[in-house]
């Protein structure tokens, strides 16, 4: 394992944990970089969808993992220079990063991607294996959690304001079965770091769970 270049916190959790809202938003205080680990499966099955490539075809789908253009950019993603950030967040992505993401080679190809993002000043990641495989000597490791209730609940707030339909029984069951897959998965299962910072976010607003966050790696700066 390489020396990192700049200091690193991972945020990890399962789905609407809100580990994305509160990564980015620390990013953006500390002014750091940010990496979305998950929207690159994402854009693996996009780049995959483009190409004809089959996703259950490991060997291709690594080749293109390791040849990703990737920029993350005042909240959009770009892909050699296109903005994919809405094409990302179809369904069909969703379904297609799961897809790819069971693959051991894609997700060996994209850990080295994903390193390279920590440049200085800094980076803030979050997904769920960031703070066990990604970066294990990460400066600060968090990892929320939240009442599966409760991130039901977020997630249904989330669909209704974009104007898609949904049930808090439909999306119970999907979360349930997403934290499963999750953490029953053979390569980088859903797991807190042995050091990580365990954060429940059920209770807690945004604002609290970010300031929290800021004032973990605060106290981990030197004097």
């Amino acid at each position: 394992m390489n020396m990192l270049a700049a200091p690193v916190i991972t945020i990890d959790g399962p789905a609407a944990s809100g580990k994305g809202t509160i990564a980015a938003a620390v990013a953006r205080a500390l002014g750091f970089h940010y990496l979305d680990s998950g929207s690159l499966y994402r854009l693996v099955a996009l780049r995959a969808e483009q190409s004809g490539t089959d996703r259950a075809d490991a060997p291709a789908l690594a080749r293109l993992a390791t040849g990703l253009t990737v920029q993350f950019a005042d909240g959009h993603l770009l892909l050699d220079g296109a903005d994919v950030t809405a094409a990302i967040r179809a369904e069909s992505m969703s379904a297609g990063a799961s897809q790819v993401a069971v693959h051991p080679t894609v997700r060996t190809a994209l850990h080295a991607r994903q390193r390279a993002f920590a440049i200085p000043p800094g980076l803030v990641a979050d997904g769920r294996d960031m703070g066990t495989v990604v970066f294990p000597e990460a400066r600060l490791k968090v990892f929320l959690t939240a009442s599966v209730e409760e991130r039901a609940r977020r997630r249904y707030k989330q669909l209704i304001a974009k104007g898609i339909s949904s049930t808090m029984s439909d999306l119970l069951r999907d979360i349930r079965e997403r934290d499963a897959r999750d953490q029953g998965r053979a390569a980088a299962p859903l797991a807190p770091a042995a050091d990580a910072v365990l954060l429940d976010t059920t209770d807690l607003s945004i604002d609290a769970a970010i300031e929290r966050v800021l004032a973990l790696y605060g106290a981990t700066r030197p004097r």
